[in-house]
């Protein structure tokens, strides 16, 4: 019988208790962090907790009511997923319906107001040059002599234009009447730079101050008109029509808008955009310790887009706008209106707004994930309860129970006491997926729903079927004419490679299934892959130990026949032994011996 190997195999081998006290130490800490965070109970999706279900309708704008199709949607639905789940597995569900409708299934827990404000919202940013601006009420201002530094960075330049345009001018005149406003909006478009790629529009003023549309450019003259009316008559101290301003305008199409700076309402009439989000390749939320902006979003843009805002910026250090400052609009909101006396050309710049901090990174989160091709409108909002969903998990609980109990049985009748140490693996396992699932839930977004559980159930089998295919290699040892001790150490080479293949086989069915699949399925394959990790923790670290632990004791040892390791009840057969045969003197050889 050959002898266990020597040296630091034969040491592992013969200190098991270091493994033991190991996969003891992670369970304390895991569990201590558990209570200390404060979430001892996992995370539950939207089908056993209940929370909040949304439905959005595609809105087509005017004339491009082909663009409600199939692929639009389903970028939609990537988007939206994105924006709300995070790494995917928060468990909120996005979905198509029919045609031209979108359901969000929002579970409770998440933060369902600020997942409304983001799912549906397009994000569309432009960066326009600013015409004219007012306060709301008030006559149009000249512009500020304030303006970013020369030599500061884009993102120094946004802010300090913010700073700039956050008060209003001391020429602004409450009393201004509406020709004198009109005056001011036309004066504007003459002076309104033609954006590369777009038409131009003018139009010419009488003596007596009323704009006159030229011959050639009636429909142009028409536009300013009713642009002019549009901006003389906004009150963006009225949410109604602040809602309203912009809408039905094209990007290439000067528009009206509201922006707040330090709670006080200004109204904007805004050139064509020159630069859209398409263009921002990167955006973040980050705090601002260098100056007293606080929280702010830095955008880094594309190459394309770097060339483009070095282009507006330039035109507006140039005069050739009414004003050197440009508008960054979102959803046809502007959040900031920063000065410039030079083209910016870092490729980057900073949107600051005195932000909180959620405010800015819900602002980066919808920036990064790009703008949605279509425009949605929300149709309902419900409460979806988890009484239905409680009633399936009842169930399902039962039927685990169930399945583990004849799992017990089994090892109980066909192991006898080698099931003390499969139960207390399995206890171990479970242990360890409870406070793995109850931490990744704060962590990750990690959600427990019907098909997670259905996936820790499955795992009962897993983490089972490991147990046996160590025992049968050990019981297989024994029948061959070894002692429990060397059968322990000479099964495990065999059976360790096996356990690994067959885990390894499972977990990459799991991670197959998590990339291609999404919603619920996803939940699925998160728990098998967990458990199939924490099935060779558990084997390697609890299971193989203890078994080396228990063949030192003498009930297990000696074979008894409550041990499940009897020699006879396994059929045991005496071993085979070789003998040497003695090496012949040199000589003659006897003839009796011959």
């Amino acid at each position: 019988m050959p002898a266990p190997r020597k040296g630091r195999s034969a040491s592992a081998q013969s200190k098991p208790g270091r493994s033991l006290a190991l996969i003891l130490i992670a369970i304390v800490a895991l569990t201590g962090g558990m209570f200390a965070s404060g979430h001892t109970t996992p995370r539950l999706g939207i089908d056993l907790a209940g929370g909040t279900s949304i439905t959005l309708r595609a809105v087509p704008e005017a004339g491009q009511e082909s663009a409600i199709n199939k692929t639009n949607m389903d970028t939609a639905v990537s988007i939206m997923e994105r924006r709300v789940n995070g790494l995917g597995v928060s468990e909120s569900e996005v979905q198509t319906q029919g045609d031209d409708n979108i359901i969000v299934n929002i579970p409770k827990g998440t933060n369902s107001k600020q997942a409304r404000e983001q799912v549906g919202t397009t994000a569309k940013l432009y960066f326009r040059p600013v015409l004219a601006t007012e306060v709301s009420g008030a006559a149009p201002t000249a512009s500020p002599s304030a303006s970013a530094s020369p030599g500061a960075s884009a993102s120094d330049k946004a802010t300090d234009g913010e700073k700039a345009s956050s008060s209003p001018s001391a020429s602004a005149s409450p009393t201004a009447s509406a020709t004198t406003q009109g005056r001011a909006v036309t004066d504007a478009l003459k002076a309104e730079p033609t954006p590369s790629g777009s038409g131009s529009a003018s139009a010419s003023s009488s003596p007596g101050g009323s704009a006159s549309p030229s011959p050639s450019g009636s429909a142009a003259g028409d536009a300013d008109s009713k642009l002019q009316a549009a901006y003389t008559a906004l009150d963006c101290a009225d949410p109604a029509a602040r809602a309203k301003a912009g809408d039905g305008s094209k990007p290439s199409d000067p528009i009206v808008a509201c922006g707040n700076s330090q709670g006080q309402w200004q109204k904007y009439l805004l050139g064509p955009a020159e630069v859209d989000g398409t263009d921002v390749d990167k955006a973040q939320a980050v705090f601002n310790t260098q100056t007293a902006a606080g929280w702010t979003v830095t955008m880094d843009f594309t190459d394309e887009g770097a060339k483009k805002f070095a282009s507006i910026t330039g035109k507006l250090a140039q005069n050739q706008s009414p004003q050197d400052q440009f508008a960054i609009v979102l959803d046809n909101d502007v959040v900031s209106s920063p000065y410039v006396n030079e083209a910016l050309t870092g490729g980057n710049a900073e949107i600051s707004g005195s932000f909180t901090q959620e405010e800015a990174q819900s602002l980066a989160n919808m920036l990064s994930y790009g703008a949605l091709p279509l425009t949605f409108k929300e149709d309902s909002v419900t409460t979806v309860t988890a009484a239905l969903g409680g009633d399936q998990l009842q169930a399902g609980l039962i039927a685990g129970a169930i399945g583990l109990a004849l799992v017990v049985l089994y090892l109980l009748v066909y192991y006898r006491g080698l099931s003390f140490i499969a139960v207390a693996s399995l206890l171990v396992s479970a242990a360890l997926t409870y406070v793995i699932m109850s931490l990744l839930g704060p962590a990750i977004g990690f959600a427990l729903n019907l098909p997670a559980v259905c996936g820790a159930i499955v795992a009962i089998g897993i983490t089972a079927d490991s147990f046996i295919v160590y025992f049968e290699r050990v019981r297989d040892e024994i029948r061959e004419g070894r002692s429990l001790r060397p059968a322990v150490e000479r099964a495990w080479p065999r059976a360790r490679r096996t356990i690994l293949v067959s885990d390894f086989v499972s977990f990459l069915a799991a991670a197959v299934l998590f990339i291609v699949t999404v919603g619920k399925v996803q939940g699925f394959a998160f728990t098998l892959g967990l458990t199939t990790l924490l099935d060779v923790v558990v084997v390697f670290l609890f299971t193989k130990p203890l078994l080396t632990l228990m063949a030192r004791r003498k009930f297990f040892a000696d074979g008894h026949k409550w041990s499940g390791l009897d020699p006879r009840s396994l059929g045991a057969k005496p071993p085979l032994r070789r003998t040497r045969r003695p090496v012949r003197p040199a000589g003659p050889v006897d003839p009796k011996e011959a």
